[in-house]
């Protein structure tokens, strides 16, 4: 440790021409003066050279983004300044998800914003990271899960991707009949052929916009597509065996709820 602590002495605090150290208790160095051509010594003892490493060793942690606890901080700090969109639970315990205004993500090239959309989960549902290796690629726009009933996805894909003559303007109905949107668009959610999966199809009208509610096993999930803008919404709730049979309402309430604001 001491020679340690004499190398950091040398090549941080002391003059090129004044290399003197001494292995005993305290370590002689020359510091430069505003002048220079002034010096004058500065002795340094063990216990402040070992508080000036300490420091010196939490910057590196934090500020240089070094590998270590520091990083870990920082990138803490940048998550917690997210939007959330989660609104305070209602008196069922059940919270409101916005997508916010502010949100990046999925603009594009020629592209308009992505109209916001919200549904409901209960209170202890909460937002995961999106990786470009989940199914769905790219073009998932939100994930959210919880440990106990399951998990939830948002695909947002462009309606060009599957037709060049739907204007952009685009409603679900524009695109298909629910027999062929989810034979079309079922394997961008399950990463497989939809045949023979679809237990029960259904279209319900919120304020004028279409929905396609969708139940599907195996595996289970339950899907619901519309169109708004120039976008397709695939919305998309799941869970294994042991959750779907313990709190399948509470995922079909999840499901249901979706809508494009």
């Amino acid at each position: 440790m001491e020679t340690t602590l004499l190398r950091f002495c040398v090549s941080f605090s002391c003059h090129p021409h004044h290399k003197k150290i001494s292995a005993h208790h305290r370590v002689t160095c020359e510091i430069p003066r505003e002048s220079e051509d002034e010096w004058s010594p500065k002795v340094l003892s063990r216990r402040s050279l070992l508080a000036t490493v300490s420091s010196l060793s939490l910057v590196s942690s934090t500020s240089l983004a070094f590998p270590g606890e520091g990083l870990a901080v920082v990138k803490q700090g940048l998550l917690a300044g997210r939007v959330p969109g989660l609104s305070e639970p209602d008196d069922e315990g059940w919270r409101t998800y916005r997508r916010p205004d502010e949100k990046s993500g999925g603009h594009g090239v020629g592209w308009s914003p992505i109209i916001p959309y919200a549904f409901s989960v209960p209170q202890d549902w909460n937002e995961v990271p999106v990786s470009i290796a989940d199914l769905g690629g790219t073009e998932i726009d939100l994930r959210f899960a919880s440990p106990k009933e399951g998990r939830l996805s948002v695909i947002v894909a462009p309606v060009l991707r599957f037709a060049d003559n739907l204007g952009d303007n685009v409603k679900i109905e524009n695109i298909g009949t629910p027999a062929k949107v989810i034979n079309a668009f079922g394997p961008e959610v399950i990463g497989e052929n939809v045949e023979g999966k679809v237990l029960s199809s259904n279209v319900a009208e919120h304020e004028g916009r279409l929905y396609y509610q969708f139940e599907l096993e195996p595996p289970h999930v339950l899907i619901t597509a519309t169109a708004a803008g120039n976008r397709l919404y695939l919305f998309s709730v799941t869970g294994n065996g042991l959750q779907w049979k313990r709190y399948y309402k509470d995922l079909k309430k999840i499901a249901t709820s979706f809508r494009v604001v």
